[in-house]
């Protein structure tokens, strides 16, 4: 993962085909970053992407999934931990030593369920080469022959599905250190001179990979990574005919080198720019990283209340949240991560509703607002739906709306509880005990009729 380099100074034309509905309105979907990278497991927790300074982002690189390339640049916390921990070994030694002993696939899945996930992605090729399946090409350096000595992507694939989940896959095309080009990357400015694979020979190697991804396991979502080789680029529309052809409902992220898009991306802080596209999906780690990364401590994690408040305004302003969890190298969900999942499974239980399907209020109808309370809006059909949080001792909160859109006598707490609501000049005024948690309480109105209703 790096979309800034090669992603961001890119035209994105969004394609005309209609988003298939079970996308737009899954809102939520789990992504899996897990390699031999999870055997090291260490970077340096310095920030978010897009908030980091980019003149020091790849030799205090937070992504442990990095840490081939971050653990090279001599001078380097990485290159000093490489060498004292490691001994400077080589890094395929990692893909031995990673065994997914503990691997289970449907224990996985289920707490994805539970946490309202729609859609889950995994990594089947990271930038480091190491294909999680028999990848055409790879001779013995998969997960098949190596390592874990199981076809991962098959085995997820399984889970995902029988779960009545949708399912994708993460490739990344345009970096790959092994196969493709090899240069260790110091700076955002080398990526695409030095770093990136663009030779004919890895363009197919690349294309038969995915395609090979796309006949195996019929991706509901085809998310590449850091644009495509160069000499490959010609390739893509036959590519993109060949999925939808093959996963009528599928989608395509934008990660292409401005060849195709169904819905734009944005990363931690990076890409911003893509959230007011009419499809789009923001995609973080519960931390700092992707891969799990044994140096972060909780300062640098969500917890259940910040995941939830980040959904919530994710889907608010008509995005998707893709978040990702870095499982150890055993198979077992690090525990601070389990229990951020376990959080949003709790408040799902009863708010569901209010994120599965909804859309954003229109514009103009809802003044969102980030403290003292906190407020966030969704609306279906009939209802709109207002996320509260932080709300003062007295109970009471004010929620500006324009008159009429609300009818305040239909006011109710989806997890059950009383609320008193009444019509004022600036909107509606809320009064209930408990809610100043900083889990969301969600208050359900009925949208008035006529045509002030938007």
């Amino acid at each position: 993962m790096y979309e800034e380099a090669c992603t961001m100074t890119n035209p994105h034309p969004v394609s005309d085909r209609p988003v298939p509905s079970w996308f737009t309105d899954a809102k939520f979907g789990i992504f899996i970053h897990w390699g031999a990278y999870s055997v090291p497991a260490w970077a340096e927790p310095t920030g978010e992407l897009g908030a980091v300074d980019p003149e020091v982002w790849f030799a205090h690189n937070p992504y442990a999934e990095w840490y081939w390339n971050t653990s090279q640049i001599e001078g380097s916390p990485a290159h000093e931990h490489h060498r004292t921990v490691h001994g400077g070994r080589p890094y395929d030694d990692f893909l031995d030593e990673w065994k997914a002993e503990l691997f289970d696939p449907a224990d996985w899945v289920d707490l994805f369920a539970r946490a309202g996930a729609r859609y889950v992605v995994p990594t089947t090729k990271h930038h480091d080469g190491i294909a999680l399946w028999d990848a055409p090409g790879t001779r013995t350096r998969n997960t098949v022959h190596r390592g874990p000595r199981r076809d991962l992507i098959a085995d997820l694939a399984t889970a995902v599905r029988a779960r009545g989940l949708r399912f994708g896959t993460y490739y990344s095309g345009g970096l790959d250190w092994y196969a493709g080009r090899r240069a260790v990357i110091r700076h955002e400015d080398l990526i695409d001179d030095y770093g990136r694979a663009n030779e004919a020979a890895y363009a197919a190697y690349a294309l038969r990979q995915v395609r090979d991804l796309i006949d195996r396991y019929g991706p509901d979502v085809l998310w590449n990574d850091i644009g495509w080789p160069d000499l490959g680029m010609a390739d893509l529309p036959g590519l993109f005919a060949h999925y939808y052809a093959t996963v009528p409902e599928g989608v395509v992220n934008d990660r292409w080198d401005g060849a195709h898009a169904d819905y734009l991306t944005s990363e931690y802080q990076a890409g911003r720019e893509n959230e007011t596209a009419a499809y789009w999906e923001n995609c973080r780690g519960v931390g700092l990283s992707f891969g799990y990364n044994s140096n972060e401590g909780p300062e640098h994690l969500l917890d259940p209340a910040s995941a939830v408040r980040l959904l919530v305004d994710v889907v608010s302003r008509g995005g998707n949240l893709l978040l990702n969890v870095g499982p150890k190298a055993d198979g077992t969900l690090p525990g601070e991560q389990r229990a951020v999942l376990e959080g949003i499974a709790s408040w799902m239980t009863h708010h569901a509703s209010a994120v599965h399907g909804s859309r954003p209020l229109e514009p103009g109808a809802a003044v969102p607002h980030d403290g003292g309370p906190w407020i966030r809006w969704t609306r279906d059909d009939r209802h709109a739906y207002a996320f509260l949080a932080d709300v003062p001792a007295s109970g009471q909160v004010l929620l500006k709306t324009r008159q009429g859109l609300l009818d305040p006598g239909t006011a109710a707490r989806l997890d059950g509880r009383a609320v008193r609501a009444e019509a004022v000049p600036d909107g509606v005024l809320v009064t209930s005990a408990e809610l100043g948690a900083p889990l969301p309480a969600v208050v359900r109105f009925a949208l008035a009729t006529g045509p002030s209703a938007g």
